[in-house]
């Protein structure tokens, strides 16, 4: 649907449809507009000349329906859509669905509003998933990662979330909530491959700061491990569709199935904050890069209070940017969800894929032991 200009190479996108719908008066498509023709061969001719809902529709034949605005435009859509032959459905798994046995407006009383503070993951999924129960995987290894078999509105899902409580190995290591270790990443990979192999959908819940970072996990492998968990990720065939519900930082973001792993659809919750890092880390690393690059420059020292300044400065224009609507505006998320109507829409997500069926062989890739 040519709804509003479409210039140069973005001409070629929607002449490529299979059938072409432009709105009168607001719909253009041109090569080029009428600037440039009058500057390249001085043609005078305006828009709706040039490239109009009336000229493709009735002279040049390019467009197949001219609407008369946008409304019935949307409605034409649905009305072609309506009569598309039946396909075989994808073989995901569905019965009669159950409601949760607890409120999910609970949630808005779970999730803290300081993004840096813990709280119990296992609540938040006992409000999402049917009869509020899970088939948890590795239960006890891997903490800092929820790994578990559900269903939500009857789907079968497999869920891989990131557990915000703090939580004490039985090697005696504390691991902060929120970030993926090696052993937490070493058992979603493998629950990714098995979700996989058994056809069933991953949805991922992302609050993640990123990987544990330091000597001890670096000795430990965390490279490796985390290699791992992104290689499952990225060569998945089943439908992923991902949900930040609170912080994708980094790294964790990929590892979570962020906008670049192409998740068939991923959502997030008004509470979420995207980003390289957390702001006060980010401001306070872009910080000491900048008062380098003038120290090498101008050979002097900076004050303490021009620092401070200038840290301030820093911290509030990257705050600004945690925010989920510039993420939004910038097409890194598909829709912000209320967190009530994350069980709606992943039903209807799910419903979506699973008109196609073509799904390729999985295929994990080579990874490291």
């Amino acid at each position: 649907a040519i709804m509003g200009p479409c210039v140069a190479g973005g001409a070629y996108l929607p002449i490529m449809s299979d059938e072409i719908l432009i709105v009168n008066k607001t719909g253009s498509v041109f090569l080029a507009g009428p600037y440039l023709v009058k500057a390249a061969i001085g043609e005078d001719v305006d828009i709706e000349e040039l490239g109009g809902a009336e000229m493709h529709s009735e002279i040049s034949g390019v467009t197949d329906y001219k609407m008369p605005d946008d409304e019935s435009c949307l409605k034409q859509i649905r009305s072609i859509i309506s009569k598309f032959g039946q396909t075989p459905k994808a073989p995901f798994d569905r019965i009669v669905p159950q409601q949760p046995k607890f409120n999910p407006a609970d949630i808005y009383r779970i999730m803290p509003e300081d993004r840096s503070k813990p709280y119990d993951t296992y609540q938040i999924l006992s409000r999402l998933v049917d009869n509020s129960e899970i088939d948890e995987y590795k239960t006890g290894y891997g903490r800092s990662v929820i790994t578990a078999y559900a269903r939500i509105d009857g789907w079968a899902v497999g869920i891989v979330a990131n557990n915000r409580s703090l939580v004490k190995t039985k090697k005696g290591e504390l691991q902060i909530g929120g970030v993926i270790y090696n052993d937490s990443a070493d058992k979603a990979t493998r629950f990714i491959m098995n979700c996989n192999q058994k056809l069933i959908p991953l949805i991922f819940l992302q609050d993640v700061t990123g990987f544990m970072v330091g000597k001890r996990a670096e000795q430990g492998g965390i490279i490796k491990d985390g290699a791992k968990m992104v290689n499952a990720v990225a060569n998945s065939v089943v439908p992923k569709i991902t949900f930040i519900i609170g912080n994708s930082y980094g790294a964790g973001n990929y590892a979570m199935c962020g906008k670049a792993y192409d998740p068939r659809f991923i959502f997030a919750w008004t509470t979420a904050q995207i980003a390289v890092m957390g702001g006060k880390q980010a401001s306070e690393t872009l910080l000491s890069i900048k008062i380098q690059q003038m120290k090498d420059k101008a050979g002097q020292e900076i004050p303490k209070e021009e620092q401070q300044r200038m840290l301030q400065e820093i911290y509030n224009k990257y705050q600004s940017e945690l925010d989920p609507l510039y993420a939004a505006a910038r097409l890194w998320v598909d829709s912000i969800i209320d967190p009530l109507e994350t069980r709606e829409v992943i039903s209807r997500t799910l419903e979506v894929v699973s008109c196609n069926n073509n799904i390729p062989k999985f295929n994990p890739g080579v990874i490291q032991t």
